[in-house]
């Protein structure tokens, strides 16, 4: 599978890309949601793991970017916390159109069992 990890911070970018690559998936990176958008355009990947608190565009514009262009398109959002006004930003990313949310710290056992769950069904199990 096709995977864009988008996130300003470089070494948790390159974790995710890392653990995602030793999967067997793809990986395309980008630092921020302005050069995120750029990629997903480009590469048109199957999933998007995004941080939420980023400068230039955060993660919870890039969502609704990407939702706007390609509605079918899994998303996962990460973050370390954080809010906008009363509201926690996973909760916000989740109710904006994130498919999944996950906290940061995470295992990368928790990051490949979320993107598992993502992956289409084979078509016997219909």
């Amino acid at each position: 599978m096709k995977i864009l990890v988008i996130d300003d911070d470089d070494l948790v970018r390159r974790t995710v890309a890392k653990i995602l690559r030793s999967d067997g998936h793809e990986v395309v990176c980008a630092g921020d949601g302005i050069a995120g958008m750029r990629v997903f355009r480009e590469q048109a990947p199957e999933l998007v793991v995004t941080d939420i608190i980023m400068p230039e565009r955060e993660g919870i514009e890039t969502i609704l970017a990407i939702r706007r262009e390609n509605p079918k398109v899994k998303i996962i959002a990460i973050s370390g916390g954080g809010q906008f006004g009363e509201v926690e930003v996973l909760k916000m990313a989740q109710l904006l159109g994130a498919d999944d949310v996950i906290a940061k710290p995470f295992r990368a056992e928790e990051l490949l069992s979320r993107i598992s769950t993502r992956e289409p069904a084979p078509a016997a199990a219909k």
